[in-house]
């Protein structure tokens, strides 16, 4: 049963989804209809969709009767139902209704919050029960369905979805240019996406390409130059490739996450366009949900850590495929300090919430979204492997995926499947031996974790011990990446003096850095330490992106002292108009809320 869900999916269920929208961005609403092709028991009387701030203008059956309906209680997390009658033998229905403004999927930017700052943007946002804030669906990620989609957007701009393009240059209609889509592979409803905006396209291989604003598409195209070497790599580890295409969209900075692992498309954040392809570990990851995520879903999301686990795991080893051994170790250790962190932050290791499999009842989804189900899944992933070793490993992942495709599971038929393919004739490993039990349904990270190392961090570590040393010369950094310059800033010591902290600014000019990932790492020591000159380049940091990853640990450390509580308010009462409803929803609480 999934308790974020009204549906009832055993009596009546949604297996298509056909949308007709035309996206209005002066009263900021898409408007039309979604007909849904329904699959239902002989004595189904009716079915029950997920909607949340959806106004429904008719309901009606293939022949155009109009069906009763109605919409139920709302719940402040789920919102409300909507409960259609079925006549006798009917297959589908179709829903005329608009999205509200403040549909929380949806993010209406003005040409000024673009990089381009000519044309306005649309995207959506799913993940991970908001597709029902602008399609009236059955919302649950156990619920796989196709979909087609007919966008009218206005005539200078493009849309672009999680599908196969029928119309890559769009079709005159009256009002606008018309794109059309389809998707022919079942996945749940988060994974529907939808972006409108100026875009550009650069093609990267034969099966892979990139959009982005034409004041974006270039750099961007240059970031992601390996893209297609990393479908291969991913495919000679988990199996064959079953989307088609694999493009990347790079959106505005406002998008709330590193990236979405939309089918055919992934949304990324620009906050990875370093310049130097150092961040390109969030495209393995994002591809690597092509297999652990799209392909096999998480049934509920207490079953959350089956998308994210299984695919930190092959970023990992798509990492190590094409960067090397050495890359993946860092990877590893950085991973681990995080995993480390996040319980900690969580309550420490007897808090509920750093199980694997967690009890999201009466709870927002989101509140799952933790490094939990990355980290300890991964951690998990990687016990296994070297418990029975990597080849019968990979032929268990490649068995995974071929078994469950397409389909949606929880934690127990996973459980079931590896005890059954991998432990079960393992002499050196099974359930009890391995701790399985205590890994997915206790807190904490057990002690038979794998602890991984890396040379080239340890001397990174020497390096922050010795620096600030009287007198001492900066190590020689030219060939550092950007996993190197993390374990520099936080091994640092514990207590830095404010003069430390400007000799190392002057050495190395963390504040002025274009690696988000450093700079952001940068900023939380400067916070700690109260640095001052850093305080400029925090604010552009807080008001130019929108990535939650990089905005709720600043904003809490601010909220955290008498002195940086101010500026927190002051920051986000000007910021929070640009940043998604995901992002506002984590940091209202803190900032708001205190």
């Amino acid at each position: 049963m999934d308790i974020h869900s009204y549906a009832r999916p055993a009596e009546a269920r949604v297996t298509n989804v056909a949308l007709d929208l035309r996206a209005d961005f002066d009263r900021r609403r898409l408007v039309g209809t979604a007909a849904l092709s329904v699959d239902r028991a002989p004595d189904a009387r009716s079915i029950v969709l997920d909607t949340r701030d959806l106004i429904i203008h008719r309901v009606t059956d293939h022949a155009g009767h109009e069906l009763a309906h109605r919409l139920g209680q709302v719940d402040a997390i789920i919102g409300c139902p909507l409960e259609i009658d079925l006549p006798a033998a009917a297959q589908q229905i179709a829903i005329d209704y608009e999205t509200s403004p403040q549909a929380a999927a949806l993010q209406w930017l003005s040409p000024e919050q673009t990089a381009g700052r000519r044309q306005p943007f649309l995207y959506s946002q799913g993940q991970a029960i908001l597709t029902r804030t602008w399609i009236p669906t059955q919302d649950s990620p156990g619920v796989r369905q196709t979909y087609t989609a007919r966008i009218i957007v206005p005539a200078p701009l493009r849309a672009v979805m999680s599908a196969e393009s029928r119309t890559p240059a769009g079709r005159e209609v009256p009002g606008g240019r018309a794109f059309e889509f389809r998707l022919d592979q079942p996945v749940p409803p988060y994974l529907f996406a939808l972006a409108v905006g100026d875009l550009a396209f650069r093609e990267l291989g034969p099966r892979t390409g990139v959009y982005a604003e034409p004041a974006t598409v270039d750099a961007a195209a240059f970031e992601f130059a390996d893209v297609e070497q990393m479908v291969t790599a991913a495919e000679s580890l988990l199996g064959a490739y079953r989307w088609g295409r694999y493009d990347l969209l790079v959106l505005p900075p406002s998008f709330p996450f590193g990236g979405m692992e939309n089918p055919l498309l992934t949304f990324a954040t620009p906050t990875v366009l370093a310049g130097d392809r150092s961040l390109v570990s969030l495209v393995a990851h994002e591809l690597a949900h092509s297999w652990s995520g799209n392909l096999v879903t998480n049934a509920t999301w207490s079953d959350f850590w089956l998308n994210e686990g299984v695919t930190t795991y092959v970023e990992h080893r798509i990492m190590e495929e094409l960067y090397g051994t050495e890359h993946a170790d860092m990877l590893a250790v950085l991973a681990r300090r995080d995993l480390l962190e996040e319980i900690d932050r969580l309550g420490g290791p007897q808090s509920r919430d750093t199980v694997l499999h967690v009890d999201l009842r009466g709870r927002d989804p989101d509140d799952g979204a933790t490094r939990i189900p990355y980290d300890k899944g991964a951690a998990l992933m990687t016990l296994l492997e070297h418990t029975v070793g990597r080849d019968r490993f990979d032929a268990f992942l490649k068995s995974y995926f071929d078994r469950f495709a397409f389909t949606s599971i929880e934690t127990a038929t996973f459980l079931d499947f590896l005890k059954t393919r991998l432990l079960s004739d393992s002499k050196e490993a099974d359930s009890a031996r391995l701790r399985l039990h205590e890994w997915v349904f206790e807190p904490g990270l057990p002690g038979n974790a794998m602890e991984p190392k890396s040379a080239r961090l340890d001397r990174v570590a020497a390096a922050a011990r010795s620096c600030l040393d009287d007198g001492a010369r900066g190590p020689d950094t030219s060939t550092w990446t950007t996993q190197e310059w993390l374990h520099f800033l936080n091994t640092l010591p514990e207590h830095v003096s404010i003069a430390d902290l400007g000799r190392l600014d002057e050495m190395f000019g963390f504040t002025t850095r274009g690696n988000s990932e450093v700079l952001f790492a940068w900023l939380r020591i400067a916070l700690k330490h109260r640095y001052l000159a850093a305080m400029p380049a925090l604010e552009r940091f807080l008001t130019r992106q929108g990535r939650r990853k990089f905005l709720r640990p600043l904003f809490e450390d601010l909220m955290a002292t008498d002195w940086g509580r101010p500026i927190a308010q002051r920051i986000y009462a000007q910021a929070r108009p640009g940043y998604h409803a995901v992002v506002t929803s984590t940091l209202d609480p803190i900032v708001r809320g205190a």
